[in-house]
């Protein structure tokens, strides 16, 4: 029996589902791409396509709702997002359903790889906008399948304060807590609106150093579309982040709630990190005084 973890995915599985349930790929080679998630795992399928398999039960929910709504978002979106060309059921030992998708051409956007950082946060921007103009009628509202994302912050409240006491004294904690604190008396007052819920470079593709395609919207859903503001501290700063800022368009109330997200993210990431992994760690602090500096600059 293969397991439902992620070490349990391999080729010669992907290879045993697409004989059983697509026979017409069944000679196509099966290899694992280059650079990987770990919500999901995914494969080359022949030149054209790949499979995409959730490495976990939470996972699993994305499955359908991504096969039901990219083909409704894409239309009404300025990049590629993926496109499925089929829904896989489980089998040969493995629990959940899968999807075989279109191959995307570029690579993730790496700072290193943008020669005009700012143009590029102009891009991410509009999708951002582009994304919530589509129509929301029906869809599906923030809860578990997206990990609260598009819904209040407050879900992570005792994590993030659990946070903030195993880093006290390695943090800004006071400041930390008044950004927390704003976070949570902010709300969306607005119309259910769709965001992405995970807009961060992994997430983004590049191709001649433009903006190219938008993937994995497992974390996707209706409701506040703070959390895809985050981008803002973990990849933009200076010119770039201004005109993200400018380019997005959001009230001063959606930023506390995003300054909210990048936090609790950075916090819980660092107290797990701070001791065992100094890269991690280095990155994490930036993303929480610069979450801090905003803040203040807000106030």
């Amino acid at each position: 029996m293969v397991s439902d973890g992620r070490a349990g995915i391999d080729a010669g599985l992907v290879q045993r589902l697409v004989k059983a349930q697509f026979p017409q790929w069944s000679e196509l080679s099966v290899s694992p791409v280059k650079v990987d998630g770990w919500d999901n795992r995914t494969y080359r399928l022949g030149e054209s396509m790949t499979v995409r398999l959730p490495t976990a039960p939470a996972y699993a929910p994305a499955v359908d709702k991504e096969n039901e709504w990219l083909p409704r978002l894409a239309p009404h979106l300025p990049v590629a997002v993926p496109e499925v060309l089929g829904k896989g059921a489980p089998g040969e030992g493995y629990a959940f359903n899968w999807s075989v998708r279109r191959w995307l051409d570029g690579a993730t956007a790496q700072v290193d790889r943008l020669d005009d950082l700012p143009g590029f946060a102009t891009s991410v921007a509009e999708f951002i906008r582009a994304l919530q103009r589509c129509d929301a009628t029906g869809g599906p509202m923030a809860a578990a399948h997206s990990f609260y994302r598009g819904a209040p912050p407050a879900h992570y409240d005792e994590e993030t304060r659990r946070a903030l006491v195993a880093l006290e004294g390695r943090v800004d904690t006071a400041g930390a807590t008044a950004v927390w604190d704003a976070a949570l008396a902010s709300s969306w007052d607005g119309p259910p609106t769709w965001f992405h819920g995970d807009i961060a470079h992994g997430n983004l593709l590049v191709a001649d150093g433009k903006l190219s395609a938008v993937i994995d919207f497992g974390t996707s859903g209706v409701g506040d579309p703070a959390c895809d503001l985050v981008i803002a501290w973990t990849m933009f700063a200076g010119d770039s982040r201004e005109v993200f800022r400018r380019t997005v368009e959001q009230d001063a109330g959606t930023w506390a709630r995003a300054r909210g997200w990048a936090l609790w993210k950075a916090l819980i990431v660092l107290a797990d990190v701070i001791d065992s992994d100094a890269s991690n760690a280095a990155t994490n602090q930036h993303v929480i005084e610069q979450v801090l500096a905003d803040h203040a600059q807000a106030q």
